[in-house]
């Protein structure tokens, strides 16, 4: 993989430098190193992507529950969580939880609702990758690594077409759908779409549509839009109704988010 870098120094030191051209489509990787060190506090939010964090070096991550773990892998809806490190060096890896279900030999159920260490996803063979990124000082060469470790453990399987077509409906749409559209969509019963999409996607339908709005309304807030604005821009019935998305999904709340 020879991918076309952005390279960015944000404030507080972090370097951040993606990787533009991956090789499965909706696939991104991105490099993030903390250089002010001090030990951040990371907050882990709803996301309409399967997140998977390799931690570079010495220093893992330390989860709510004390847990010591070299990296994290969180579902679309993995709930609030904080973790801390005391020195960020990672790789991380975003897709959309369809190709996720081709690409994580995990069942997408068993990352909803919490947050996993890497080990749970690759056993100890991570350690081997862990190393090797460890030793190559240059983010294309980590992102070429990381591309093949991952190609070398994908599984087999594929979500359902329909699984697939539902999903792209509700993030084309911004989560503004309607259960009878989906339905009618995939020409299943509602049962059975609302059971195979959550066994290859992790949640129902319906949670995946408020996952993809609430995350629209969060990046407006965070770019500084007001909280009535980011309401009407993303379907709200009311800014009430923003508000307890906003709890549920970050566990803040809309005036909060603009100042982190």
């Amino acid at each position: 993989m020879r991918p076309i870098m952005s390279d960015h120094e944000l404030d507080g030191g972090w370097e951040l430098v993606r990787a533009a051209s991956p090789v499965w489509k909706g696939l991104s990787l991105s490099g993030f190193r903390d250089g002010g060190g001090g030990g951040p506090d990371l907050r882990i939010v709803a996301l309409p992507a399967v997140t998977v964090v390799v931690q570079i070096g010495e220093s893992g991550f330390t989860t709510a529950d004390a847990r010591g773990v070299d990296g994290l892998v969180a579902g679309i809806a993995p709930g609030t969580h904080q973790v801390r490190s005391d020195r960020v060096d990672c790789v991380e890896l975003r897709m959309p939880p369809t190709l996720a279900y081709s690409l994580l030999g995990i069942a997408p159920p068993d990352i909803t609702g919490t947050v996993l260490g890497i080990e749970d996803l690759w056993g100890s063979s991570v350690d081997r990758l862990r190393a090797q990124l460890a030793e190559t000082s240059t983010w294309p060469a980590r992102f070429e690594l990381t591309t093949r470790f991952l190609a070398d453990h994908a599984t087999a399987r594929h979500p359902d077409a329909e699984v697939a077509a539902t999903w792209q409906r509700i993030v084309a749409h911004g989560g503004r759908v309607r259960v009878r559209e989906l339905v009618d969509l995939t020409g299943w019963s509602q049962k059975r779409l609302w059971t195979r999409f959550t066994a290859q996607i992790g949640v129902t339908p319906k949670r995946a549509a408020m996952v993809v709005r609430f995350r629209r309304a969060f990046d407006q807030l965070v770019a500084g839009e007001s909280a009535a604005a980011a309401a009407v821009a993303c379907g709200y019935t009311d800014q009430s109704h923003l508000h307890r998305d906003i709890a549920m999904f970050a566990g803040t709340t809309p005036g909060a988010l603009a100042p982190r």
